[in-house]
């Protein structure tokens, strides 16, 4: 399907935990890091990130810390659970941002967004009732998004890779270890390693005392037409 190109980026500890089991990320990684995302943000035409994500850490999305222009704001909210108060909304910023709904999301709320300015695009439920996430990129390729970049949270991350609609992965790996914690991949139904999603054209970068790993992804399909080709 036509779509949008989409990096998936986070930061996690090196046993792979986006947050402790509070929920409480700020902050796992270095500030140089912090950088490189605003970096990455300023390259994509679009940041997406999910409810919970708006909830927990109220994030801005912006290119603060790099130069370049805002990239439109998207938020994957299925009962459109973000409150007007959000950054993503208040202050003028609802402007620039999608909300992504679906049937679930009541009419007077999609009209109280609306009315500060933002977008409500409601599409059919996916899997487990969520936004239809192969919709939602066909939508957002319709309005001329080329490219988006997922920070999180770990829900809507585990979702794309299970549809298979990562493209890039950049994962900063900081030199902390949180034991229990909120993973920042769930199950993606793999019991065979042969059937393992990996990573191509992979760079390692140090940065700020955290480790960058950055490669495209190649899922076992892609591995399979490969061996028969060959």
């Amino acid at each position: 399907m036509e779509r949008p190109a989409i990096t998936v980026s986070y930061a996690q500890t090196l046993d792979g935990r986006l947050a402790t089991l509070d929920g409480s990320s700020q902050w796992i990684s270095a500030p140089d890091s912090l950088c490189f995302s605003h970096e990455l943000r300023a390259s994509h035409d679009a940041v997406m990130v999910g409810v919970g994500t708006v909830i927990r850490d109220d994030p801005r999305l912006t290119v603060r810390l790099a130069r370049g222009e805002n990239p439109l704001r998207i938020v994957v909210d299925s009962s459109l659970r973000t409150p007007t108060s959000a950054a993503v909304l208040a202050g003028g910023a609802a402007k620039g941002t999608v909300l992504a709904v679906t049937g679930r999301a009541a009419v007077a709320r999609c009209g109280e967004a609306e009315s500060l300015g933002a977008t409500v695009l409601r599409l059919p439920p996916g899997p487990g009732g969520g936004v239809d996430l192969g919709a939602l990129l066909r939508r957002l390729d319709g309005l001329g998004v080329r490219s988006v970049m997922v920070e999180g949270g770990a829900t809507l991350i585990t979702a794309l890779l299970r549809e298979e609609l990562v493209d890039r992965l950049a994962v900063c790996v900081a030199p902390k270890i949180l034991g229990a914690g909120i993973e920042a991949v769930g199950d993606l139904g793999i019991r065979d390693l042969a059937r393992s999603i990996s990573l191509t054209d992979v760079t390692f970068t140090p940065r700020g005392g955290d480790l960058l790993l950055d490669g495209r992804v190649e899922y076992p399909a892609d591995r399979d037409e490969v061996s028969r080709a060959g």
